[in-house]
């Protein structure tokens, strides 16, 4: 966002000038809204197995690559698992064809020194757990430093943003044109739940798919959504790709 200084006492109002990034912003989610028919999905996700997975191993893990587990590399690999299953979802129109893509480069919303902006992640789904967290490390290291190049933001098949690092409960994200798809992850909070016939507390996170309904129907985006869920419910699936 634009930097703005302190405004003159008495001054009700202040005009300061869009930044370049943020203009560049501003047009293409409004193409998106002007041109995709966007519709959006939801579910939530028990986020306890990868929780307790992901402290059973975390010190290993960092003392192996040198660098925490986080969530997001379990994100990225269910989402490639889910694209896999619903490829609408990994494709694009151009004019009146379809492009299916069979390549996942998996762009993820970070906040840059000027903004927010999607680097992406290039042949996501031939890199391991921890050559996810590292690209991702990296990528929003430099996009904080804003040394990230032109090209590190293009060509993604696919994003995810991640409101609930900044305590978003919901939202419904907008498509990056010429994606047809978008994940929203949101913060994680105990609710109340019902399992084996008991309520319990569990640390639950909401999550949404916006899609184009030009290409992709509400059965594949349930089914697609439905996939991201039944693999961080259950973490062995991504590493056995069952």
């Amino acid at each position: 966002a634009a930097r703005r200084g302190r405004a003159p006492r008495g001054q009700a109002r202040e005009i300061v000038p869009m930044t370049l990034l943020r203009r560049r912003i501003a047009e293409r989610l409004v193409m998106s809204k002007q041109v995709a028919a966007l519709l959006t999905t939801f579910n939530e996700i028990d986020m306890s197995p990868v929780m307790a997975l992901r402290a059973k191993h975390q010190a290993s893990f960092t003392e192996r690559y040198g660098i925490k587990l986080g969530f997001m590399s379990f994100f990225v690999k269910a989402v490639i698992d889910a694209l896999k299953l619903v490829p609408e979802v990994n494709a694009e129109i151009r004019g009146t064809d379809i492009v299916y893509k069979n390549y996942y480069d998996i762009g993820v919303a970070v906040g840059g020194g000027r903004g927010l902006v999607v680097p992406v992640i290039r042949g996501a789904d031939r890199l391991s757990f921890a050559e996810v967290e590292l690209a991702l490390a990296d990528l929003s290291q430099r996009a904080k430093n804003n040394t990230l190049a032109v090209e590190e933001l293009q060509g993604g098949t696919f994003t995810i943003s991640n409101g609930g690092i900044y305590g978003s409960l919901l939202s419904t994200p907008i498509v990056n044109p010429p994606q047809t798809g978008i994940l929203g992850m949101h913060a994680i909070k105990d609710r109340a739940v019902v399992v084996d016939g008991q309520v319990v507390a569990r640390p639950m996170m909401y999550v949404a798919l916006t899609y184009d309904h030009r290409l992709i129907d509400g059965r594949e985006a349930v089914t697609f959504l439905k996939r991201i869920k039944d693999c961080i419910e259950e973490p062995t699936r991504i590493l056995l790709e069952v």
